[in-house]
């Protein structure tokens, strides 16, 4: 049996979106993938704008796309090309925050692991193989820069308030 070479490059894709619109980036493993996150967003946030796109890993190895608005679909589309791993799927979303998705996301049965659920800058740390492509994980967001004060902890109570989040 020969040695064989193989090789292995990192990449490392920015999500590109408006600071408004929250992106959710995971894997799933079945092609009812697209159609089963589609319900989940409309039933747990009926007015959000969402946009998904799941890549298929098999057969035709289609960008399977749904979702509620033009524009976001188009977004979660880009996404979901620029990553380029089987069996990942990008949600792009708008009039709604991931909080009030997320549960019902995870309960697809298709869904294996969610890499990330913000509305934060996105870099997503792609491996690619001659066999294909895979999410290595995310880098979300900026680090930290020091601990929270008590008046940190006064305007973050003050801000889940002013959202809904605690009475």
């Amino acid at each position: 049996m020969a040695d064989e070479q193989r090789s292995l490059t990192l990449e490392i894709v920015r999500i590109e979106k408006p600071e408004d619109v929250n992106v959710i980036v995971g894997q799933a493993h079945f092609i009812k993938t697209v159609d089963d996150l589609h319900e989940a967003l409309a039933v747990s946030a009926p007015s959000a704008r969402f946009g998904v796109a799941f890549c298929e890993s098999s057969g035709p190895c289609l960008i399977r796309l749904s979702g509620t608005n033009e524009a976001m679909i188009a977004l979660a589309a880009k996404a979901a090309h620029a990553i380029g791993a089987g069996h990942s799927f990008a949600v792009m979303l708008r009039d709604a925050y991931p909080v009030s998705v997320l549960n019902a996301l995870k309960t697809v049965p298709e869904v294996c692991q969610v890499f990330c659920a913000t509305a934060n800058p996105v870099d997503v740390v792609v491996a690619r193989t001659e066999h294909g492509n895979g999410i290595l994980g995310v880098v979300d967001g900026a680090a930290p820069r020091g601990v929270e004060s008590e008046a940190d902890v006064g305007e973050r109570r003050a801000l889940l308030r002013r959202l809904g989040y605690k009475p």
